[in-house]
């Protein structure tokens, strides 16, 4: 047992209560999951996911994949393989994670799943519109994904101009801001903040929190308006 005794550890604030960084998104017809964290179960349990139609992946960290395995459930109920949407470095790091589910003979009760490799391509998942948003995460390339005027961006520390050019429009975005400190690869909470403004985006939520960056109710009362952390369970809508 590892105990910690960090301020933000020991809150008793639920907004304190930091899972790993993923998204639900929901329209009236189809449901997906950017991620699959090692929390993937608890969260769709928590908030109550019934239905799942497909996964969309950022990139192969396994804070980001690590919960594959637990769309058997979906796939059990529906009767259908899930939707799985990643680039080819992603998808590598599926095969190789989850290698029974690929094998030639399969065991009983794992889950079913389909890979649909994509690039930087715009698609639809269902009815959702998906543009793919190269960024950087030091010299892994990473996903961002805008959906309509929402943009969602994890793990990254910098965006090449053309990319940014697909920001332009976008109303509300989460953004990654790992902590004060300089970071090897992921935005600080100062870079996080310039990026926002300078793509003149109005609201911006502040993901991939870690405990260096303080407690929830300070780290909030400190930023620009428009400018808030995001906190598990939020939910936010959009066109």
């Amino acid at each position: 047992m590892i105990a910690c005794g960090c301020e933000v550890c020991m809150s008793t604030d639920k907004k304190d209560k930091r899972l790993r960084s993923s998204i639900l998104v929901q329209s009236a017809t189809t449901t997906f999951v950017v991620d699959t964290t090692p929390d993937f179960r608890y969260q769709m349990l928590r908030q109550n996911i019934r239905k799942l139609d497909a996964v969309l992946f950022t990139h192969p960290h396994k804070d980001h994949i690590a919960g594959l395995d637990d769309v058997k459930a979906f796939t059990f109920f529906s009767g259908k393989a899930m939707e799985i949407y990643a680039n080819t470095l992603t998808e590598e790091a599926v095969k190789r994670e989850f290698s029974y589910v690929f094998a030639d003979k399969k065991y009983p009760g794992i889950p079913e799943i389909n890979l649909n490799t994509i690039d930087i391509t715009p698609f639809l998942i269902g009815d959702i519109p998906v543009t793919p948003i190269l960024v950087w995460h030091l010299k892994m390339p990473v996903f961002a994904y805008r959906f309509g005027n929402f943009t969602y961006m994890t793990d990254a520390n910098r965006i090449d101009p053309i990319e940014k050019e697909k920001i332009t429009g976008t109303e509300i975005m989460v953004v990654n801001a790992l902590r004060h400190e300089k970071h090897i690869s992921h935005f600080t909470i100062s870079e996080a903040i310039e990026l926002v403004k300078e793509l003149k985006v109005p609201t911006a939520y502040f993901t991939h929190v870690s405990h260096q960056l303080g407690k929830h109710a300070v780290v909030s009362n400190e930023l620009p308006p428009g400018l808030h952390l995001a906190y598990d369970g939020l939910t936010l809508s959009f066109t």
